[in-house]
């Protein structure tokens, strides 16, 4: 049986030591200071927003949200992104995703000050990320990182295969891996017969939103399994990509949903905030 990963209470602990490095900075007048953009009335949307400004009172990191209605247009979110760029007292800026169809996300992105950048999503910040030099990371990326740091899972070596291609965590993730001397396959809609690669996998990270696609005869007796999906399945519930009643049965470290790699996300989103205030 897998050992699991407790990204609760990982995400825990990491926002204890985040707070402490907060009221040093706070201690010397700076103030780490979170900018959040919500564009529409999205439900879904509205929990991460709620989740991350409990986060920021937990840390001590102050929280300003900026509520767009749906019919926007580019021209006044890109107005909004500019002006808080000059604030002196914004430290980091989210654009929460999706946004509506009729503006331009990439753009929106762009305009960001890359030391602002706190999710990672500026060409600058991912080009970095590529050259393997000092940069904010895309915090979902960032939080499974830290995830095998804290439960000394080595990848120097190791054969990891991530399922998914998505410019937020499949993308950076290769870069991450690749960071730590992995040898890394890319599976994605596209492959065929993924099950062909999972099944020499070491590690398998899946991250493609569809309901327990990963089963048990996907992957080897010992593999680590990380689950960044999570969906409704048919009864209802939270689930993962991973069916992990029985994947967790044949792999050694395996991360449930809820509880896993989600909570990590918000951490790494704090932790890039007071790395912003500390820049």
């Amino acid at each position: 049986m897998a050992t699991i990963i407790d990204g609760k209470e990982l995400a825990r602990k990491t926002r204890q030591n985040l707070k402490i490095d907060c009221d040093n900075l706070k201690a010397q007048g700076i103030v780490p200071k979170l900018a959040v953009i919500m564009v529409g009335d999205n439900p879904a949307s509205k929990v991460y927003v709620r989740n991350k400004s409990k986060a920021c009172e937990e840390v001590g990191i102050e929280y300003e949200e900026f509520l767009l209605d749906e019919k926007t247009t580019q021209k006044d979110l890109i107005s909004l992104i500019e002006e808080l760029n000059e604030r002196e007292d914004i430290t980091g800026i989210l654009l929460q995703s999706p946004i509506p169809a009729h503006l331009d996300i990439n753009e929106a992105f762009r305009t960001i000050s890359p030391k602002k950048d706190v999710d990672g999503f500026h060409p600058v910040s991912v080009g970095k990320l590529t050259l393997g030099q000092d940069t904010f990371v895309s915090c979902t990326p960032y939080g499974v990182i830290k995830m095998f740091e804290e439960y000394n899972i080595d990848l120097e070596g190791k054969n990891v295969v991530i399922i998914g291609r998505s410019n937020i965590v499949g993308k950076p993730l290769i870069q991450c891996c690749l960071n730590k001397n992995a040898t890394v396959t890319v599976c994605h809609s596209r492959t065929k017969d993924i099950a062909e690669y999972t099944k020499k996998a070491d590690i398998v990270i899946v991250a493609i939103g569809r309901a327990k696609f990963l089963k048990a005869d996907m992957v080897k007796d010992g593999a680590v399994v990380i689950d960044v999906g999570i969906n409704r399945g048919e009864d209802g519930k939270l689930c993962g990509d991973v069916d992990f009643e029985n994947v967790s049965k044949k792999s050694s470290y395996i991360t449930p949903v809820p509880g896993g790699v989600g909570p990590m996300t918000i951490a790494m989103l704090m932790n890039n905030v007071i790395k912003a205030a500390k820049m």
